[in-house]
């Protein structure tokens, strides 16, 4: 972050206001003024042309017409961009490649070491796409994910804000246990296996565990994930009763609880066992889309990673059955969005990564246009949206007054062209600039 902020030579600044590039590195305080061309504030139906955000000490103090930055901060001109708040993504594994899903047994040979690798670059290249906070929707070694979060709080690591929901909370043999056919379960490091239980009651006592450890909020697999053995992604696997137990503990502690469903069966069973969102959701009828509009639960779809599969699943050497599954689950799961995003359901910005590479997390805002979702409600969508349903809406998601001065900029209009979120130029995380475009861009 060092270098990042000595070599930012942004664009010309009008005096008296230093540049970005004369600023000394400050680490207490972090205060800069940015012209935006044209500013979409996470909030607001229609975009507003030629504003000026001011950043004090980490957060918005203010949004203006564009006039002279204060002489006594930095000034970084952004007078050839479109500024939008810093993204969210809710369906983010930081401890994850896709190509593990060519051979799971990996997940028994990796030291922790590797896990630590694997999460302190998938968090830095996050940031650097674009996403100043994602949600972390479990794994199968939570720890280094913790390490990771803290790390960043402190300062002494790059990436974004996370919030992190340790273990899968999963059935033995489910959706989010590493039992693999051929394999003795003796080969599964105990890491792996935190959030494995078979009754209410050990549900309920690994929830705890999982809240003790350090989540700040829960994952159910309530049936089974495409990527997984044993088990078919429609077919329900935890009960009623078990995941009401999980929201039990969530609710003494304060925290949500998100459940992995594709099936209606098992989507109905989360909705009545009181969850506060449902991921995937591919393979929900219309009685469960109604009964998850009644009860207000919000829908997280990663709804373009099935193309990434389908495009390298078998060059990667993915098993047939996830390639079949895959193409089931696709188009299904997209019938789905059109019908909630109908109904209206909220939808958060959610991608699955690491189904989906971390550094393609701005991928999918196409595609959520093209399946009916007005532009400006999919940039939300990863914005005061995802903000709102994490509990976080004083903090990130929009820019105005107060919330942290989280950032990003792209060339072109990402209301007209959603090919632009695939490549962020500005990322402003705190008032920190993490990425600024190169002088000859």
């Amino acid at each position: 972050m060092l270098s990042l902020l000595l070599v930012l030579a942004a664009c010309d600044s009008p005096p008296p206001a230093p540049s970005l590039a004369e600023a000394p590195y400050r680490p207490d305080v972090s205060n800069v003024a940015i012209r935006c061309g044209v500013l979409i504030d996470g909030i607001s139906d229609e975009p507003f042309a030629d504003q000026l955000v001011i950043i004090r000490d980490g957060r918005f103090e203010r949004v203006i017409g564009y006039a002279r930055p204060p002489a006594d901060i930095v000034f970084l001109d952004l007078g050839d961009y479109t500024c939008l708040p810093g993204l969210i993504n809710t369906h983010v594994h930081l401890n994850d490649v896709p190509e593990r899903a060519a051979d799971y047994t990996v997940y028994y040979r990796l030291t922790d070491d590797d896990h630590l690798r694997t999460t302190t670059a998938n968090a830095k290249v996050t940031l650097l796409t674009g996403f100043t906070t994602v949600r972390n929707v479990g794994d199968y070694f939570p720890q280094p994910v913790y390490e990771i979060r803290d790390e960043i709080r402190s300062g002494r690591a790059i990436g974004p804000r996370i919030q992190s929901a340790g273990p899968y909370l999963t059935i033995p043999g489910g959706g989010g246990d590493l039992v693999l056919p051929g394999h003795d379960e003796s080969d599964i490091p105990p890491a792996a296996r935190l959030g494995v239980a078979s009754t209410p009651g050990e549900f309920s006592a690994a929830a705890q565990t999982a809240v003790e450890n350090g989540a700040d909020f829960l994952k159910v697999i309530a049936s089974g994930a495409v990527f997984s053995f044993g088990t078919e992604p429609g077919a329900p696997e935890m009960r009623q009763a078990e995941i009401e137990a999980v929201v039990e503990v969530a609710r003494r502690h304060g925290l949500k609880v998100t459940a992995h469903v594709h099936s209606a069966q098992s989507a109905k069973d989360a909705v009545l066992a009181g969850v506060d969102s449902l991921e995937h959701a591919s393979l929900l009828d219309d009685e469960a889309i109604a009964l998850v509009a009644e009860h207000g639960v919000s829908l997280s779809m990663d709804i373009y990673n099935g193309t990434y599969t389908e495009d390298v699943g078998r060059d990667q050497g993915y098993p047939e059955n996830i390639m079949q599954r895959n193409f089931n689950t696709t188009e299904a799961q997209r019938v789905v969005f059109e019908k909630a995003y109908e109904l209206g359901i909220p939808i958060t910005y959610g991608t699955d990564a690491a189904v989906l590479p971390h550094d393609m997390g701005g991928w999918q805002f196409g595609i959520m246009v093209e399946r009916g979702m007005a532009p400006m409600d999919a940039m939300r969508s990863a914005m005061s949206v995802a903000a709102r349903h994490m509990g976080w809406e004083d903090k990130v998601g929009a820019i105005k007054p107060g919330l942290h001065g989280d950032l990003i900029a792209v060339r072109g209009d990402p209301l007209e062209d959603q090919e632009v979120m695939k490549d962020v130029h500005v990322v402003i995380k705190g008032g920190l600039a993490f990425k600024l475009p190169d002088k000859d861009n």
